[in-house]
Parts: C-alpha cells; structure tokens; sequence
C-alpha cells in the first residue's frame, strides 16, 4: 500500500510534464503494472537483468533495457537526456539506490519526481516532505531541480 501510494502521488505531481517514466528493477512487476495504471498514456521504461513476464506481455520489447543497470542507464542517457519525468528505483539496497541514483540523473527533466526506498543524498534532489508527518512511510521522493 505505501509504494502504491508513493506512485500515486508521485505521478499526479508530474501530470504537467510530458516524457516518459523509467521503472529502475522489475521486482515482481507489481510497480510497473500500477504505472502502467495510473500512467496510461506514457512510456515506461523498465530497467532490470531480467524481466520475468512472457514476452508478448508488458512492457513492451522496445521498453524493456535488459542488463545490469549499472551499465545499461548510461547506454540510454542518450534515449531520453533531460525528458523522464518520474524515476521508481524499485531496489531494495540502500547500496544499490546510491550507485543508480546518479546514473538516473541525466535523464530527468528539472521537476520530475524520483521514487526510492532508501534515503539519498543527491546534488539537485530535493526531498519531499511526506504529505502525513510521522507517518511511517518506506519510500522517499526527490523532486529534482
């Protein structure tokens, strides 16, 4: 329930904005397919080693970025420099959302809205106060500027 409020309220904050959304880790697919619901005219971008969804399913072959991310992200900056509007580092590793984190970066437009479970420390993100103080939330948005 918390990421899917996370996503919620991080898409409706970027509806002004056009560009598409890059899903950093697959995870179970849960994430993308509320993206894919509440972002219905947008492209996402799914970034993972693997996607386990056959592949005549969502997301699509040309959205799909398979690899170590690590690696991959810089391959697209190109694709879309300057244009995401919401980035959902879908990891679980404080570790690993530090070392993706500025690799997302070059692809996002100033306001756009990144989504992680780990606190970041990034020049140019801003963090969003919780819209419920000392409600417990496990996720983190940056608006970066």
């Amino acid at each position: 329930m918390s990421q899917r409020a996370s996503l919620e309220r991080a898409a409706a904050m970027v509806t002004q904005f056009s560009g598409p959304a890059l899903e950093v880790g697959w995870g179970d697919g849960t994430a993308y397919d509320h993206l894919r619901e509440i972002m219905r005219r947008r492209e996402i971008i799914v970034f993972d080693r693997q996607i386990l969804a056959p592949s005549e399913m969502p997301p699509p072959a040309a959205q799909r970025i398979l690899g170590d991310p690590r690696e991959t992200l810089p391959l697209a900056w190109e694709r879309c420099r300057r244009e995401a509007v919401l980035a959902h580092l879908n990891v679980v590793s404080p570790r690993m959302a530090a070392e993706l984190a500025p690799l997302v970066a070059p692809m996002l437009r100033p306001g756009a809205i990144v989504i992680a479970e780990a606190q970041l420390e990034l020049p140019g993100w801003e963090l969003i106060a919780p819209t419920e103080p000392g409600r417990e939330t496990r996720d983190f948005l940056y608006r970066a500027t």
